[in-house]
């Protein structure tokens, strides 16, 4: 029969053309469906690219051991492609360099139209990404407020010399997050601010400023202090040189002029009313935190230290409030004032950290500071001061925005 075939001279064309169509079927139809894969691998490249950066952003936080749920979840938020069956996501975490990196993968697998002809039923898709998230954790001042004007001010003749370290602005104000008026200056090793700046040519930086950045992330917000006991002493009122214990010090605490009080280790809690440190007092303690609340009194408590008082004060290394020698209760109004304005013989190491506080600081010129961090809600600087940030020793938690990149 096919000798007859190929011998037989009559109709002979449409068979051939018919078998001579196949593989240009198969060819065209294999095209269309590789064509269909490639744009299903870009989707999904695109999709794991903007999973990469967010899961980057999540690997510094305590959510960070949730990794793979979360490069999941972010990748389906961003691809959208029913013909792709079979996905899944798969995340490495590594830290080194100063940093995190992750590693994502993604797989699928999608239907073929035409190429089921020829016994392929379906393509694998494969795309990998990878993205790094540094932090240089070399701040020290940092306004926590989202929307204030002038969330950090630089007043008058203040001189601020933030050796090492560098200034962050969370607050989106357009023109004046940051305001450095008169003659007051600034100098630090950057500057970062999520809205505007007045002032920039007040201020001196080695690593440049920067507008529109995104806010920092307090460094504090998981940590909390222990419950306030019982008042231990009401309306304290240092005269002469004594050394106290730790306690409830209901009514705050006056340090007065010619006074030298030592504090011994451990938790001050200044229950309501002012911790006062007058001129020519002095205050000094190591393993120190003094905690700013309102349990048993009927007010708020704040701090006032004036003009030429003497204080040295160091936080504990360990426990609850590891690296804070101020810790405000984040419960307080917004706007509760703090006044640090010792002046030159003024130290407080470790963190000041009252998150709900409008802080005034002035101090630590003529110290040998070498780690003091200032996190309010608003900070203000209104005379010389010097802030460090060789903080290792007193386990202090760093804080930087966030860099992160794309690597492949």
């Amino acid at each position: 029969m096919f000798q007859r075939f190929v011998t037989d001279s009559k109709a002979g064309v449409a068979p051939l053309v018919a078998l001579a169509a196949v593989p240009i079927i198969v060819a065209v139809g294999a095209a269309v469906d590789y064509g269909r894969a490639n744009a299903a691998r870009a989707a999904m490249q695109s999709a794991l690219d903007a999973a990469a950066l967010m899961a980057a952003k999540e690997s510094q936080s305590p959510s960070g051991s949730q990794l793979s749920a979360s490069a999941t979840s972010y990748f389906n938020a961003n691809f959208a492609r029913p013909e792709v069956s079979n996905v899944a996501v798969t995340a490495a975490l590594t830290t080194g360099n100063g940093g995190n990196s992750i590693i994502l993968s993604a797989t699928g697998s999608i239907h073929t139209t035409f190429m089921g002809m020829i016994g392929i039923s379906a393509l694998p898709l494969s795309v990998t990404t990878s993205a790094f998230a540094i932090s240089d954790g070399l701040g020290c001042v940092l306004s926590l407020d989202p929307t204030a004007s002038g969330a950090i001010t630089g007043q008058g003749s203040t001189s601020v010399n933030l050796n090492g370290c560098s200034l962050y602005d969370n607050s989106d104000d357009a023109s004046a997050a940051l305001t450095v008026g008169g003659s007051a200056r600034i100098s630090a090793l950057s500057v970062g601010v999520m809205g505007g700046i007045s002032g920039t040519e007040n201020i001196t930086t080695l690593q440049g400023i920067r507008t529109g950045v995104g806010p920092v992330a307090d460094p504090y917000a998981q940590y909390s202090f222990p419950a306030p006991p019982s008042c231990t002493q009401q309306n304290y009122t240092g005269k002469g040189a004594e050394t106290i214990n730790p306690g409830v010090y209901c009514g705050g605490m006056r340090i007065n002029a010619g006074a030298s009080i030592t504090l011994n280790p451990g938790l001050y809690y200044i229950d309501g009313g002012d911790f006062t440190v007058n001129g020519g007092g002095t205050v000094v303690g190591s393993g120190v935190t003094l905690i700013f609340t309102k349990k048993n009194g009927n007010s708020w408590a704040t701090a006032t230290v004036n003009g030429n008082a003497t204080v040295s004060l160091s936080p504990p290394k360990f426990g609850p409030t590891a690296g804070m020698v101020v810790f405000g209760d984040r419960a307080m109004p917004k706007g509760t004032t703090f006044k640090f304005n010792g002046g030159a013989a003024q130290y407080f190491a470790g963190a000041i950290y009252i998150p709900s506080g409008a802080i005034t600081f002035a101090g630590g010129a003529s110290t040998s500071t070498s780690c003091t961090q200032v996190i309010g809600n608003t900070v203000t600087f209104v005379g010389n001061s010097s802030l460090a940030i060789d903080c290792s020793s007193y386990n202090t938690k760093p804080f930087s925005p966030l860099m992160i990149r794309l690597t492949s």
